[in-house]
């Protein structure tokens, strides 16, 4: 799952898409990529691992991303890529707390591309879907004193929806509905920017 965050200062991922003739194949969940948005010239980096994204996202609001906390990268650089629909992009929201150490949070994409979904694998294997059963677990769990409920995050990214593939039908929001949520990346851009919709390079 490609993660990093399209909003401004938010981290994005992008996931593979299906061929678009065939609307029958469900996506995958798995992130093909990790995208931070820098704050000054609104270039998309790629990231070389998911800790480098929580890291960058954790505390995006106060830190903003720029291109030379990179090593080696400046704005001057070509974008190292763009948002489009060759694959699905999800934007995180910014400084969702970096994941435990031993827990594994875990963004999916529901086969109809309608909104993502998010759960914590725990050192043991099991998957916790909200935050009831993390209070729960870490109650039973003395080893995990260190660690507070607060450390878990189950706000969903939020998919961009012009980046669906096109047998998706992409029902327009209406202004009476709540908008979708993002719950999980089949071949998703996650990125590193908390506004939404992203910046445009102008």
């Amino acid at each position: 799952m490609e993660k990093g965050s399209a909003a401004s200062k938010s981290p994005a991922t992008t996931k593979k898409t299906p061929n678009a003739t065939s609307p029958s194949v469900s996506p995958t969940s798995v992130i093909v990529a990790f995208t931070v948005q820098c704050d000054k010239c609104y270039k998309w980096r790629k990231l070389a691992t998911e800790e480098q994204f929580e890291e960058f996202r954790c505390n995006l609001t106060d830190d903003p991303f720029v291109c030379n906390k990179l090593p080696g990268t400046t704005c001057e650089k070509p974008a190292d890529i763009s948002v489009d629909s060759s694959r699905v992009w999800v934007l995180d929201k910014p400084n969702i707390p970096k994941t435990p150490k031993g827990f594994k949070r875990i963004a999916s994409l529901r086969s109809d591309y309608s909104r993502m979904d998010v759960k914590y694998m725990t050192p043991q294997g099991d998957k916790i879907r909200t935050t009831p059963g993390i209070v729960d677990y870490l109650q039973n769990h003395p080893e995990c004193s260190h660690i507070s409920p607060s450390d878990f995050c189950y706000i969903a990214p939020k998919i961009m929806r012009e980046t669906l593939p096109k047998h998706v039908v992409k029902n327009p929001v209406s202004s009476t509905k709540k908008k979708i949520k993002v719950k999980s990346l089949v071949d998703i851009h996650k990125t590193g920017n908390p506004s939404y919709p992203p910046k445009k390079i102008t």
